[in-house]
């Protein structure tokens, strides 16, 4: 039996801002396609983490070891974590007035195939590319002649950030409460979305504070983030235990 191709290692990781310790001795591991669910309370670390692994955290110290596909990551620039497959779907995506999502989405796909040394794509031929991605997305042609995310609703926004994912193909995508804001029929979109077009060979982490996702995917591990430290792993019984308790229930497992 082949062995799984290790995506991500972090190991005792610690993380400051200013003199706040953010995360402490954080280990966690992910192969080559796995879906992992990170929950916890707000302040728990998690959006921070995400952001330190893409290159955006404004951390003052960090200690320990995160290794991504054998390197160190550390030593790689924003660029090149993004150029290297890890992609992160922001909470709260921004907005560039002035430029047609359109235009954006093509920039960026032409980019990614110009570092695989793959051929571009022209206007024509990048249109009939995505239009069968929108379709698929419930989203109309006319979604991609309007300035980048600006005016979008918080649906739209969460919707383009899936859209740039399937584009970009990644190797780690981790998704920021994409489900945040959405309703029932929108998250099942989504989801299905993903299912369909990820690549078998890329991996999730999934950050959220709404286990009823877990409907729509076959996750790996969930884990439970608290002060900034992973202290629960495991399946379904992780989920119940929350649904019933909160994150009460976990607290005294903080030594």
């Amino acid at each position: 039996m082949n062995q799984k191709k290790n995506i991500l290692t972090i190991s005792n990781f610690k993380l400051f801002i200013g003199n706040k310790s953010i995360l402490n001795n954080l280990n966690l591991s992910i192969n080559e396609n796995e879906i992992h669910i990170l929950m916890g309370p707000n302040g728990s670390g998690k959006t921070t983490l995400s952001k330190f692994l893409t290159g955006y955290s404004d951390y003052t110290f960090f200690d320990g070891s995160i290794q991504y596909l054998g390197n160190n990551l550390s030593e790689l620039s924003t660029e090149n974590r993004a150029n290297e497959g890890l992609f992160l779907a922001f909470q709260y995506p921004p907005e560039i007035p002035g430029v047609t999502n359109y235009d954006f989405l093509r920039i960026i796909y032409n980019q990614k195939q110009k570092i695989l040394n793959k051929t571009e794509l022209t206007p024509i031929d990048f249109f009939e590319h995505i239009i069968p991605l929108c379709k698929d997305l419930k989203i109309s042609q006319e979604f991609l002649m309007r300035n980048f995310n600006d005016g979008f609703s918080g649906g739209e926004k969460k919707k383009n950030e899936i859209l740039q994912m399937v584009l970009l193909d990644p190797k780690l995508i981790i998704l920021d409460e994409i489900d945040s804001g959405l309703d029932r029929d929108a998250i099942k979109i989504i989801f299905e979305y993903i299912n369909k077009y990820r690549n078998k060979n890329s991996s999730l982490l999934i950050i959220t504070h709404n286990p009823k996702i877990l409907q729509y995917l076959e996750f790996t591990k969930v884990h439970i983030l608290l002060n900034g430290n992973i202290i629960k792993t495991g399946g379904f019984d992780i989920v119940e235990n929350l649904e019933l308790y909160g994150y009460d229930f976990f607290t005294n497992l903080i030594e």
